[in-house]
């Protein structure tokens, strides 16, 4: 990314976030209750690419879930999701829908997943509490600050169940080697590790296309609260990544929405976040109020060789904790490597499972649905993990030192950043 484009960036987007506000709470949600779900907990879904499938997969197979609808722009990411669903209890009674807002107007759906793109996560995430529904968004579950300050404070207000994608939490080798940390076994915790993609920001368009039937991709119902631009099938097919207007964070969210996370979970830092945030070439070095350093690395290669800063062998996602007596790596193939041997063998072994399993992660969202209870990824501890990684983002692109306050969320003496913790949406119909 040069300084240019950097520039470009500031004095497209500055302008608009200057106006813009939070999405706000409709009426219609005061005085509601909380829903009572029946034994079969019934499920609608919010978008079905590749990753949604991969999730759908295992909820389907929870006996007191019952998935009733699906609703997705594109005709042909319809059809497969119906014949998945209908493929699995041997019936015809999925109903599909364009528009999800149909779909939500169901009084017999207790909860919805959402995985659309990036752009959608917060704005259906809202509706969907809004309209009385629980909540299981993936990640990043908000492209702004201004996103992830407004889901906590709306499923707060309509007291809805919601559970942010961050999987990892509820996988073993990750919550083994939070537990070190917790515990002491690592001494006084120094420097935590989290990897990130090698941020990117671009503003260009593809080239325009004829935009197709609405019936076939409602073009407009994809793009949503993102700005307008013409028509390009590779947006539809996944390759909106990395686009300002579509994605979050430069890109930093795709992996530190999980990494950071961890990161704050191992600080026991929940309610708070870093506190300092100073972009390099290679990472950014966050400093909470406590004095533990989180490096967020930048991966050239997230999925061949990642240099001698990381084993390799642990997979997608790694993190690293560092204390004063030891330290423990992991990532998404389920094994750890603890040093110093000592401490390796006083931890319990752990059954192997691929950071992408979201089985326990959903468990425990249908779980919180039943019981009323938080998930483990609430959207406080969503908000707080999220507002970092686009906190860092944003000194990243902004190419400067910033700081935060973690009470207001604001940052301290900086205006124009300020400024970019929001983005106006599209007003459409």
């Amino acid at each position: 990314m040069n300084p240019l484009n950097r520039r470009d960036f500031l004095s497209t987007t500055a302008a608009v976030a200057a106006t813009s506000t939070p999405y706000l709470i409709s009426s219609k949600v005061l005085g509601r209750q909380a829903t009572s779900p029946s034994e079969k907990i019934t499920l609608g879904v919010v978008g079905i690419g590749p990753r949604c499938t991969y999730d759908l997969k295992s909820m389907l197979q929870l006996p007191d879930v019952q998935c009733v609808a699906i609703s997705d722009v594109q005709q042909s990411r319809r059809a497969a999701g119906k014949k998945l669903v209908d493929g699995h209890y041997g019936n015809q009674d999925c109903k599909l829908y364009r528009d999800f807002r149909e779909m939500l107007s169901r009084d017999d759906i207790d909860a919805v997943i959402v995985a659309t793109g990036d752009r959608w996560h917060a704005a259906a995430s809202i509706e969907a509490a809004e309209a009385g529904k629980d909540v299981y968004s993936e990640k990043p579950c908000g492209i702004t600050i201004g996103d992830c300050q407004n889901i906590d404070r709306v499923f707060k207000t309509t007291e809805k169940i919601f559970q942010a994608g961050t999987q990892r939490r509820s996988v073993p080798n990750f919550q083994q080697a939070v537990s070190l940390a917790h515990t002491g076994k690592l001494g006084r915790l120094e420097t935590l590790y989290a990897t990130v993609y090698v941020p990117t920001l671009k503003n260009d368009w593809l080239p325009a296309q004829e935009t197709p039937d609405p019936e076939i991709c409602d073009w407009n119902m994809w793009l949503g609260p993102a700005p307008w631009r013409p028509y390009n099938e590779q947006y539809v097919q996944g390759r909106w990544r990395g686009y300002h207007d579509f994605d979050s964070g430069a890109r930093l969210l795709d992996w530190g929405a999980h990494t950071v996370d961890l990161c704050q979970w191992a600080n026991q830092a929940d309610h708070t976040m870093p506190v300092k945030y100073e972009p390099n070439e290679q990472n950014i070095i966050c400093t909470y109020e406590n004095e533990v350093k989180l490096v967020i690395d930048f991966l050239k290669d997230p999925f061949g060789d990642r240099g001698p800063r990381w084993i390799t062998r642990l997979g997608t996602c790694p993190v690293r904790f560092v204390g004063s007596e030891g330290s423990v790596e992991t990532g998404d193939s389920g094994e750890m490597v603890v040093k110093p041997r000592s401490l390796d063998q006083q931890r319990s072994s752990t059954k192997r499972v691929r950071g992408l399993d979201v089985s326990a992660h959903s468990r425990n969202f249908f779980d919180s649905v039943k019981s009323r209870k938080p998930t483990v990824c609430n959207p406080t501890v969503m908000r707080r993990s999220h507002i970092a990684c686009h906190a860092a983002a944003l000194a990243w692109i902004l190419q400067r030192d910033l700081t935060i306050d973690p009470a207001t969320e604001t940052f301290v003496d900086d205006a124009e950043a300020n400024r970019l913790r929001y983005r106006a949406p599209r007003q459409w119909a």
